[in-house]
């Protein structure tokens, strides 16, 4: 008797518990280290179930991608939105941004070290949504007079920075006497303290 179809619902969780294992398994093993028969004997299912959801690892992966992007996007612009202040909204993101990272360091790790698919140069949308809200912040911090100079720019260098230092706190690199909460402090009160320089 051949089994009943699964429901949408079905699916999705199967879909979300595949997602989830890959990102388990690539923290405990690495890209090269996940295999779909070791995603379908963590899940308790046939070698080819996950090959009904998904066409190989590489499509599982830009899944937990975009989901990771799409809940990045979320806390910036719920750090966003915890105040009025054009500066203040600038110290948040900066926070929040470390804070997602502290969070999900694993799905951290495959947004930054793992490649999109070839031939997507441009960001995907959740990529590009997480820096346009951060990118809008400078702006309206430019426009306020709070910071001084090209919104593009000091974008660019905040971002550059923020994750500089959580890459180097997850790599387990910031060991030369200063760690990822000193160091986030100190750059926001040196970079965000509103003297419009």
């Amino acid at each position: 008797m051949p089994r009943a179809a699964l429901s949408d619902v079905e699916v999705e969780r199967f879909r979300d518990a595949l997602c989830d294992v890959a990102t388990r398994l690539f923290a405990q093993k690495g890209y090269d280290g996940v295999t779909m028969r070791a995603l379908a004997a963590e899940l308790e299912c046939s070698p080819m179930r996950p090959y009904r959801y998904f066409e190989n690892k590489d499509e599982i992966f830009e899944a937990v991608r975009r989901a990771a992007f799409d809940r990045f996007a979320d806390a910036l612009a719920e750090a966003r939105d915890s105040t009025r202040n054009p500066l203040g909204r600038m110290q948040a993101i900066c926070l929040g941004y470390v804070r997602f990272a502290l969070d999900e360091p694993h799905a951290y790790r495959i947004m930054f070290e793992l490649d999109p698919p070839s031939g997507t140069t441009p960001p995907d949308a959740d990529e590009a949504r997480s820096w346009l809200v951060m990118r809008a912040c400078v702006e309206d911090a430019v426009r306020a007079g709070v910071l001084r100079g090209d919104a593009d720019v000091l974008a660019h260098l905040y971002w550059s920075t923020v994750h500089g230092m959580v890459a180097l706190h997850l790599a387990g690199k910031l060991v030369l006497g200063r760690g990822l909460e000193e160091l986030t402090r100190a750059f926001m009160e040196r970079e965000l303290r509103g003297d419009a320089r």
